[in-house]
């Protein structure tokens, strides 16, 4: 992962706007840095937060409006705005609701459907925080160039199509863990061999 940061800091498209993207990025890595040894996820969610972290940061280094694979789908989708944002959006629940279903489970003790709706309702509660907090900063830091700051690109519902977006992630990414389950539970169950209890026998 820092090979990544210092790739996409090297040459950022804007400076400033590379260290405002990435902060919550490496802020993130230094939570995961301070909790490994109380709460190691496992390697599959390790693997998702590196692929998610690192589409980040190529979002940040063309400040997520001018990034190459959303200008290649422009003529795609038949529009002239950037949607790699939105891809990302996406991304952040698909590829980060596994992950905190496992921190969830590990250090909450979640269990039976909760495991589901939890990890979901928590990726839709910090999609909203992080909203409020990209318009919070912009008014602060750039009140002449806000709307650029978050990304907006002319669409005044930015915001909360970008957290449909990721709850959508979040829920599709639960069904397809709870379907891997059920397809390894069901099996397990048909090889146990079948027991007769007695009545009063206390086994």
């Amino acid at each position: 992962m820092g090979a990544v940061i210092v790739i996409t800091a090297a040459t950022p498209e804007q400076a400033i706007a590379w260290w405002m993207e990435s902060a919550d990025a490496l802020v993130f890595l230094a939570i995961l840095a301070a909790t490994y040894r109380r709460l190691t996820l496992s390697q599959t969610s390790y693997l998702l937060i590196f692929v998610f972290l690192a589409l980040h940061e190529w979002g940040a280094q063309y400040k997520y409006s001018s990034v190459p694979l959303g200008e290649w789908m422009k003529p795609w989708l038949g529009t002239t705005r950037n949607h790699y944002d939105r891809v990302m959006h996406f991304n952040y629940g698909f590829l980060l609701g596994y992950p905190m279903q496992e921190w969830l489970m590990r250090s909450a003790g979640v269990r039976s459907r909760w495991r589901y709706v939890l990890p979901a309702g928590m990726i839709l509660a910090f999609s909203a925080v992080y909203e409020m907090a990209e318009a919070f900063l912009a008014v602060i830091l750039t009140p002449e160039r806000g709307e650029e700051f978050v990304g907006m690109q002319g669409d005044m519902w930015d915001s909360q199509e970008d957290m449909a977006l990721a709850g959508f992630g979040a829920m599709l990414t639960m069904c397809i863990v709870a379907a891997i389950r059920s397809r390894r539970v069901r099996p397990a169950e048909a090889d146990r061999p079948y027991v007769v209890r007695r009545a009063g026998s206390g086994r």
